[in-house]
């Protein structure tokens, strides 16, 4: 890893010296790149400069040892352990810096939240979901822009969406993909029995309009009249739009925004995303059998997580972690999954690469 950690060094010279470069000052977009590169760099070598230390100092220590005697000898091998020890230790720490990064990193994420199983409970749930995520994004500082939602008929949603920002976001958000399951008395239950209902949550990275190009001439884009609960009618203009990619079937509808054309921008960010999700899955499916099983991959059909409101209780099915406070959970005190879905993720990563994986 002495090999590694030096390249480092020399690309991390060349970073600072591109920082203070007019060119790259000069240039928002190379100047942001750059600066997230060096960023990274100090992460690693705050691990990768004080590894190479103590395998100077083991070099040193094994030396000196040669010449020693007794109690001096003596010392050196406990030096030797010690710095063994530390060795050992941040080459472990420098491989996990070392992983690769996850494209989508730093990207803005869409979240969209639709009641399934269990009826307007299910919708309620979805809600509870809409506002856990809300608290999430406060708790680390990341801007939510709403995108569009359908209420039901007891004030839950049927369907909810936001984009949310931050430099952690899809980090953090992308193991929310996939089945979320309640288990609690709903509101419309007069006996007191626990019913189960689920809401899925997709996650998108949001993709930029040069990534992923839309020909016009692929979409079928309808309007209509906005609706609220029940169906009825919530304005007199047809504002609201439905696009349809017609290579792919996918459709998305939105209605939020007063006008046709704002709401017609809203559905491209979405549809975007989606096309890009899709590629995504497919060069991961083609580069590595083994990744189609990695924990966080947003397929709505597997269940990943349970909230139990009698026990207070969220388990976490994927890695099998159990948590008895659903309620600071709900009020976004996610971080302790999350961080167990990251650690989980990095070591399935260093079993991969000790496999001889990509």
């Amino acid at each position: 890893m002495r090999e590694q950690v030096e390249a480092l060094e020399a690309e991390y010279a060349e970073v600072e010296t591109q920082l203070a470069s007019p060119a790259v000052i000069g240039d928002p977009e190379r100047l942001q790149a750059a600066g997230r590169r060096f960023k990274e760099l100090e992460q690693v070598l705050a691990v990768g400069r004080p590894l190479s230390r103590a395998q100077d100092d083991l070099e040193t220590a094994r030396e000196l040892a040669e010449e020693a005697e007794g109690d001096e000898r003596e010392l050196l091998r406990n030096e030797m352990a010690d710095l063994a020890a530390d060795i050992e230790r941040l080459e472990g720490e420098l491989r996990s810096l070392l992983l690769p990064r996850d494209p989508n990193d730093g990207r803005p994420v869409i979240l969209e939240i639709r009641g399934a199983e269990g009826g307007e409970e299910a919708n309620l749930f979805a809600r509870d979901l809409h506002e856990m995520y809300l608290a999430l994004a406060a708790v680390h500082g990341w801007s939510v822009e709403p995108m569009g939602a359908r209420e039901s008929d007891m004030g839950g949603f049927s369907e909810v969406a936001v984009l949310v920002s931050g430099e952690d976001a899809w980090t953090r958000l992308k193991y929310e993909g996939g089945v979320h399951r309640v288990q609690r008395v709903p509101v419309t239950e007069s006996q007191g029995r626990i019913h189960t209902s689920s809401a899925t949550v997709s996650v998108l990275p949001e993709a930029d309009e040069v990534e992923v190009v839309v020909d016009d001439n692929d979409l079928q884009v309808d309007v209509y009249r906005a609706s609220g609960p029940g169906g009825q009618s919530v304005n007199t203009t047809d504002s609201a739009v439905r696009v349809t990619h017609l290579p792919t079937g996918l459709v998305v509808s939105m209605q939020d925004e007063k006008s046709q054309l704002q709401n017609k921008v809203k559905a491209l960010r979405v549809l975007r995303s989606r096309l890009l999700q899709i590629e995504q899955e497919r060069a991961r499916s083609e580069a590595s059998e083994a990744r189609r099983g990695q924990v966080g991959g947003g397929g709505r059909s597997e269940k990943i997580r349970t909230y139990n409101f009698k026990e207070n209780r969220v388990t976490d099915h994927r890695i099998g972690l159990t948590l008895h406070r659903l309620d600071r959970i709900l009020a976004g005190d996610l971080d302790e999954v999350t961080d167990g879905l990251l650690a989980d993720e990095r070591t399935r990563q260093l079993a991969e690469g000790l496999d001889g994986g990509d």
